[in-house]
């Protein structure tokens, strides 16, 4: 396995040029949910997986890259959480909730885009309250993350209004 700070240098790299909604470089996102799983004492594994979130849905890295560069674990736990074409969220939340590791990374980037959903369009915002007030606040329930997406979410919610 390879350092914390090298595993940010290839996201940042692979994540090059991409933008967050708001405007923001893309790996800082990935880069704050892995902060968010660190603040909450997860190990460095599922740091390494919250960093790696959405390289297989938004670069051009492969699973066996991931493989490769952390673990088995890690690199399931990104495969879980990456959203295919013409996915089916039901399917997609219960493929996750079976692996810890994903559900946990998948929580605190849910906590993370809550967070920063007010900069974005009304359409996207009540999109964004609709499914995580059906999915994901199931999906915390007895979780570090429970208490946390239902304030983010209400602040939302307020800010919606």
């Amino acid at each position: 396995m390879l350092s914390i700070e090298e595993y940010i240098e290839f996201i940042r790299k692979k994540h090059n040029g991409q933008k967050r909604k708001q405007g923001t470089p893309y790996y800082l996102h990935p880069l704050a949910v892995c902060n968010i799983l660190k603040d909450r004492g997860f190990s460095i594994e599922y740091q390494i997986a919250g960093l790696f979130h959405d390289l297989l849905e938004d670069t051009d890295t492969t699973y066996d890259e991931i493989k490769e560069i952390s673990n088995l674990d890690i690199a399931e736990a990104v495969r879980l959480v990456t959203k295919e074409q013409g996915y089916n969220m039901e399917d997609y939340i219960n493929r996750i909730k079976n692996n810890n590791i994903a559900r946990m990374v998948k929580l605190a980037d849910r906590l993370h885009n809550l967070s920063e959903t007010y900069l974005t369009s009304k359409e996207f915002q009540r999109k964004y309250i609709e499914e995580t007030n059906k999915w994901f606040i199931k999906l915390a329930e007895n979780t570090v993350f429970e208490n946390e997406i239902k304030q983010e979410l209400n602040k939302l919610i307020s800010n919606y209004k």
